[in-house]
């Protein structure tokens, strides 16, 4: 088994991190490699904190974790308030807690944004004046305008832009209010976060398929959300009163959900529309993920090479982190 060296425990904490787009086996093999390693798994997705939510964001079920300690799921109401910022320091918490046990923390998730914050020395910008921009930005969205938001964003911060989806116009807006608020592009402080060494002795572990393997992944899974009950899922959560513009609905599948019971198109056309945006999302968070030089990856092929493939990664990992024992 592979252990913590105690001695060693007061220097730079070792950090796993596995990242890779939606669908591609990220969740299943880091429970494999973390059991292997003696690991607890700090989730890094942007939906999962919100309790309720759970066929549409492909949560692990208790037997799937397989005894492996999870941390930052289902801890949030649907319409609690969540930053980047928040999830950086309950993150960093978590690692220096795993680490103090003696255990090896990994990082595992396809939220860009909230790794690099995590991993980074990222500071996040004074915000003094926020409320009156973020309503401002908000009535636009509200008026129909958001196209106006996008073209506006990709011409201060056309980095930015290129990372964002035209109509997420929960990210556009935050990217716009840093620029309104600081006078810089958002992109220039994650920039500069990602030039400084890291506060963990990372490795960092990026998961791929080929294209065509990874859409039919993508579209099973949507077919599978939809067959085990996400309509119901949402209707459910509804009926407890909360509101469709909450923040987690507008995300993948729920936000069409939400459409289709709102009478816009009929379930077939949700479902495709599901599967599409899905398609789009695993492809940003490609474009995202290649950038980071220090990512190793790995090529995923049929189930029947999983053993081979698990091998490959763990012999990686402990070759990048002097803590880690074969």
């Amino acid at each position: 088994m592979t252990i913590l060296r105690r001695e060693e425990q007061n220097k730079v904490i070792p950090l796993i991190v596995i990242v890779g787009p939606t669908a591609v086996g990220k969740s299943e093999i880091a429970v494999e490699i973390a059991l292997r390693l003696s690991g607890e798994i700090i989730s890094a997705d942007s939906v999962q904190v919100y309790k309720y939510l759970k066929i549409g964001t492909a949560k692990l079920s208790p037997t799937e974790q397989k005894g492996v300690p999870h941390h930052l799921l289902d801890f949030l109401e649907p319409d609690e308030d969540f930053s980047v910022a928040q999830f950086q320091r309950l993150a960093r918490k978590k690692i220096r807690e795993i680490s103090a046990r003696g255990k090896l923390p990994f990082l595992v998730g396809g939220t860009g944004l909230y790794i690099q914050a995590v991993i980074d020395r990222y500071q996040f910008p004074s915000m003094k004046g926020l409320r009156g921009v973020r309503n401002k930005l908000r009535n636009k969205v509200e008026q129909g305008r958001g196209g106006e938001l996008y073209e506006e964003l990709k011409r201060i911060d056309p980095n930015a832009a290129l990372r964002l989806h035209p109509s997420d116009y929960r990210r556009i807006t935050r990217a716009l209010e840093v620029y309104y608020l600081t006078g810089k592009p958002i992109s220039s402080y994650q920039k500069r976060a990602s030039l400084r060494p890291s506060l963990y002795q990372l490795a960092m572990v990026g998961l791929n398929r080929n294209r065509s393997e990874l859409y039919r992944r993508i579209e099973l899974r949507v077919d599978r959300m939809f067959a085990w009950g996400l309509v119901e899922e949402v209707k459910t959560l509804l009926s407890l009163g909360y509101n469709p513009e909450l923040k987690p609905f507008q995300s993948l599948g729920y936000k069409q959900v939400i459409q289709y019971l709102k009478g816009d198109y009929d379930l077939a056309t949700a479902i495709a529309l599901t599967k599409k945006a899905t398609r789009n999302y695993a492809k940003r968070q490609l474009t995202w993920f290649r950038r980071d030089s220090r990512i190793h990856w790995f090529f995923l092929e049929k189930e029947t090479l999983k053993q081979q493939t698990l091998n490959e990664i763990t012999g990686y990992i402990c070759r990048s982190i002097p803590f880690c024992v074969e």
